[in-house]
């Protein structure tokens, strides 16, 4: 919606996170939220959403109201009647039959069709069905399909991919058969003989539970079946695998499946991204990009259910299914997650059909249903085309090795595990021998081996280099090169050098300053710009001519000494000298630096920064004038260029921005553009199509050099901040000109709370309640979720509060007597709940804030539990400071299991570890950075692998220093290794601090020597 109606400001669009986030329900302009948040539990959310007048109600997805006795179809349903206009949207309406259509057309159009009797007996066939004495309706059939399009052709749009995507590459279905090894079906073709027994002394008077046996050995031999096929299914990928440049998804229903399709991607060592039910829906995003972007992730591994709808996997040219699933729509839509709009190739969709098992069964049914789905949205007959692969192509298939899932290691093998002899030979013996690197850092350098030294510094400095590669869009010339930086030592020397060499220059004596140095280190980039300064010595033509720079005052971007504009914002190079009459400090400093460079061949030009620790003391820097001639030749040649343009530079006709300020929505990636003064410009873009050189977003106007410096400009300073701090100025919603000041200032803003208890506990909040009502002369009341409370008026809320209240008051007793005494009162096990205040007027007040929460509406039902908080914020950063899984949570959204410190995908490695066979865990963890990690924590590792064990969230000013009880900001994830190492140093810190504590305290006393102990 940002990006198709940028009109909308971030403000108006709200995302409701919760059942209890309804505060800005009201306010808002769009209003959006999933389904599973209505629950029978979600009453306050109802009820508000209920007395919201909504003018147009769109609903996505919309066969999620297939079934009359959901209640979210139930809660849907007066929503949807309620607006003006309602939109329901949805690919496949029904799934696999008519009675999946009735809820959606009496959303839209009550009894255009009758009732449900009405139309189960004219379009579902409905039947009676007899389970011993009791009879039962059965409508899972479909008659009269005909007449049933026709009407639906009066209320329903019905638009297929032939008919609006002319040009999206065709869908190649292929069946592929294969037999399966008799090994592998030994326990299948069991089942499947009891099931035909079964099935032979059915009769008519056949009861309730003779038809539920049948349906759990139907699901019995579905499992079987995944598990009979999936050998082969793992050397169908593994040969899919073999072609470097291929990306696939494989789709499957059953956890061992997935696991089975796991496991081949990782022996083949190839990287994959998995999303089943587990995986959380923010990260789903996270790795639905990852596939699409990343080159070497080339196989996607997803379950039928929770990835086979509204994601995009268009980077994927074959789709393999690994199982079949009960109803063709499910397919479909799985299928369509590669063929959509932004696919360049045709979608090769094959299905791996195992003769003799359910999957023989099930295809017969899809096509059955594809039938019926056809006849009555689409008013013909369709089935499930598939041509039949060939045979000897697949014949690998049939001598497929026999898998077994994962078994747990009760007994594991020793050569599964490390052992006290591979932990002590990891360690070379010859590593005793050779110089350590810290110690070769700190030899002196004498003249005679000074290029060996700049030699073994420019492997560092290429690092750095292929670092910044990165940018190249942002900055398209970087001055760095290795021969051109110096090292602390050199640029001693060379800085002296350059002191009297500038003293030897003839200059104006009216340019003359001085500049004060201080002890500051050497370091690649300035600080204050992020500029790079070339320093020593370089016989190079190559670096020569690298350090002859220009720097522009305008956009602070870099230029080649030949342009006579800057060739980012096309200011002229005069203009850095004198603008509007006043000559800037720091830029006269850095040009007259860069002529000093270009005067002196052999000169080196240090930063006055960088050379405040090797002096030691005041330098006067002097400065050079540029002379009239040089402003001429530039003036001449800016004149020219502009000559040379002609009319036809569009750019100058273009509307120019004296400045931009921006806003980041709290929702998306995209960043929403303003004036200077605050007025939007209805215009927004992601950062990163910034970064790739994709503007399709902006206006034409943003083509102006002037425009897009801004752009530029915002887009490196974005980036330059950490996830954590982007998300804590994305949550503030506020509008700011410099993401790192905004951030900053958001910083200072947070309350800081100093607190060595690493949690907030229910005793706290307690504590923090009795004390707000005491001074308030209000109350208090235990609340608890499992309690059945609903609050249908004040009044009886607050003489059941108050009297708690006065228990307290008057008695003097802590929550915990109120607690045993309402034990000892009710006979039953205290509730678990926390101890909220009200005020004298019985509203309940905030546990995190101690504010009034939002009023209730007349005559609304609400829980008491709902009214623990009065804004989203509050619970957010309530749950955060008390939480341990939801603060995990939180960061893990953020920052995606990466370390901060070592920058290593600790998640990925967790993952890859947890699904490969258990005999691959120890090669793995063998290969990656933990593998200096303690003997039993490695082989824990491999045992039972949790997501705890490889990455922590770690406190960056830490607990002990009064860093508990913190927002995110406060927050980092680090993986075990980093978090084991800064962990050893924090108790070293704080063992220090405790000497030292004592030494101050005793150290002083001398009595204390004498005193007889």
């Amino acid at each position: 919606m940002e990006k198709w109606i940028p009109e909308l400001s971030p403000d108006d669009i709200s995302i409701i996170q919760n059942k209890t986030d309804t505060g800005r329900i009201s306010t808002s302009k769009v209003t959006i939220l999933g389904y599973g948040l209505l629950t029978s539990d979600a009453q306050t959310l109802v009820d508000t959403l209920y007395r919201q007048n909504f003018k147009v109600v769109v609903v996505d997805e919309s066969h999620y109201m297939k079934s009359r006795n959901a209640t979210r179809s139930k809660i849907l349903l007066p929503i949807v009647q309620k607006s003006l206009r309602a939109i329901l949207l949805t690919g496949t309406p029904a799934l696999g039959r008519p009675e999946e259509l009735f809820m959606q057309i009496e959303a839209l159009f009550p009894r255009k069709f009758g009732t449900w009797n009405e139309y189960a007996k004219k379009y579902c066939n409905a039947r009676v069905r007899f389970f011993g004495k009791r009879t039962q309706w059965d409508c899972r059939g479909a008659s009269n399909l005909e007449e049933l399009h026709q009407l639906l052709g009066e209320i329903m749009i019905r638009r297929l991919k032939n008919d609006v995507l002319t040009q999206l590459p065709p869908k190649v279905r292929q069946r592929i058969p294969f037999d399966l090894p008799q090994a592998a079906a030994k326990n299948l073709n069991t089942t499947f003989a009891e099931w035909e027994k079964l099935m032979r002394n059915l009769s008519s008077d056949a009861t309730e539970s003779h038809f539920s046996q049948v349906m759990n050995l139907i699901t019995r031999m579905y499992k079987e079946t995944a598990i009979a096929k999936a050998g082969a299914v793992k050397d169908y990928i593994k040969m899919m695998l073999q072609n470097d440049k291929l990306k696939f998804l494989v789709f499957a229903h059953h956890l061992s499946m997935l696991q089975a399709c796991t496991e081949a991607v990782i022996e083949n060592k190839v990287r994959y991204i998995r999303i089943d039910g587990s995986v959380p829906s923010a990260e789903r995003i996270h790795l639905v990009n990852q596939f699409q972007k990343d080159p070497d992730t080339r196989v996607a591994i997803l379950s039928i259910q929770a990835a086979g709808q509204g994601l995009t996997f268009t980077a994927a040219t074959h789709v393999v299914f690994a199982e079949l699933y009960w109803d063709p729509g499910h397919i479909k839509q799985a299928e369509d997650r590669a063929h959509r709009i932004g696919q360049c190739s045709s979608v090769n969709v094959h299905f791996l059909i195992a003769k003799g098992t359910m999957d023989t069964l099930m295809w017969a049914m899809l096509n059955r249903k594809a039938k019926v789905t056809g006849s009555t949205l689409n008013g013909k007959k369709e089935k499930m085309q598939a041509e039949e692969g060939d045979k000897e192509k697949w014949d690998f298939l049939s001598f497929a090795e026999t898998w077994t899932p994962n078994e747990s290691l009760e007994d594991p093998k020793n050569e599964l595990l490390f052992t006290h002899f591979e932990k002590e030979r990891q360690n070379d013996i010859r590593s005793f021998f050779s110089p350590k690197s810290s110690a070769e850092k700190k030899r002196k350098i004498f003249p005679g081996n000074e290029h060996l030294h700049n030699a073994s510094e420019s492997s560092e400095i290429t690092k750095e280099e292929d670092a910044e590669k990165s940018n190249e869009n942002l900055d398209s010339t970087r001055i760095i090169d290795v021969d051109a930086i110096c090292i602390e030592s050199t640029c001693e020397r060379e800085a002296k050098r350059a002191r009297r060499i500038s003293g030897s220059t003839p200059v104006n004596s009216s340019k003359k300053k001085k500049i004060s140095l201080t002890g500051k280190k050497l370091s690649l980039f300035s600080e204050k710009n992020n500029e790079v300064f070339p320093c020593g010595l370089n016989t190079s033509s190559k670096s020569t001519a690298l350090k002859k720079v220009w720097h522009c005052g305008a956009c602070t971007y870099n230029n080649n000494e030949f342009l006579p504009y800057c060739e980012m914002c096309s200011c002229p190079r005069s203009s850095n000298v004198e603008r509007n009459g006043e000559t800037p400090t720091h830029q006269t400093e850095e040009d007259d630096l860069s002529k000093d460079s270009r005067r002196n061949e052999e000169g080196a030009v240090c930063s006055a920064e960088d050379q405040k620790e090797d002096l030691g003391e005041p330098v006067t820097q002097q400065f050079v004038e540029i002379s009239k001639e040089e402003t001429v030749e530039i003036e001449n040649e800016k004149s020219e260029k502009k000559r040379g343009e002609g009319d036809g530079d569009k750019s100058e006709t273009l509307p120019m921005y004296d400045g931009l300020m921006f806003c980041a929505s709290r929702n998306t990636d995209r960043i929403h553009l303003y004036t200077k003064d605050g007025e939007p410009l209805n215009h927004n873009f992601v950062p990163l199509d910034i970064q790739l050189d994709n503007w399709e977003d902006l206006p034409e106007a943003f083509q102006h050099k002037r425009n897009r410096s801004l752009i530029l400009r915002f887009v490196k300073e974005w980036n330059h901040l950490t996830a954590m701090r982007q998300k804590i100025v994305r949550k503030s919603g506020q509008i700011f000109c410099s993401p790192a000041h905004a951030a900053e200032e958001l910083s200072k803003k947070q309350s800081v709370v100093s607190s060595t208890k690493r949690y907030v506990t229910k005793e706290d909040v307690a504590a923090a309640s009795l004390s707000k009502a005491s001074s308030s002369g209000g109350s208090v009341r235990l609340i608890s979720k499992a309690s059945g409370l609903w609050l249908k008026s004040e009044n009886a809320s607050v003489e059941q509060s108050g009297h708690s209240t006065k228990l307290l008051s008057e008695d003097g007793k802590g929550p915990s007597a109120l607690c045993s005494e309402q034990q000892e009162a009710e006979g039953s096990s205290p509730p678990k709940g926390y101890l909220q205040a009200l005020d004298s007027q019985g509203n309940p007040l905030c546990l995190s804030c101690q504010q009034p929460t939002a009023p209730r509406q007349p005559g609304c039902q609400a829980r008491a539990w709902d009214t623990r908080f009065c804004s989203h914020t509050c619970q957010e950063d309530f749950s955060i400071r008390s939480s341990q899984s939801y603060l995990r949570t939180k960061v893990f959204e953020i920052e995606h299991g990466v370390c901060q410190f070592c920058h290593q995908n600790a998640q990925e490695l967790y993952l890859s570890v947890r699904d490969a066979p258990k005999s691959q865990r120890k090669k793995l963890l063998e290969g990656s950075w933990m593998s200096h990690l303690p003997l039993g924590q490695l082989n824990e590792m491999i045992r039972s692998p949790t997501e705890g064990q490889f990455w922590q969230v770690d406190h960056i000013r830490p607990v002990y220093s009064g860093g508990g009880q913190c927002s995110l900001e406060n927050l980092q994830t680090l993986c075990t290794a980093c978090h084991r190492e800064r962990t050893a140093k924090q108790a070293k810190e704080r063992s220090q601090m405790k000497r030292r504590s004592l030494a101050t305290k005793y150290g002083c006393d001398i009595t204390k020597f004498f005193v007889k102990l």
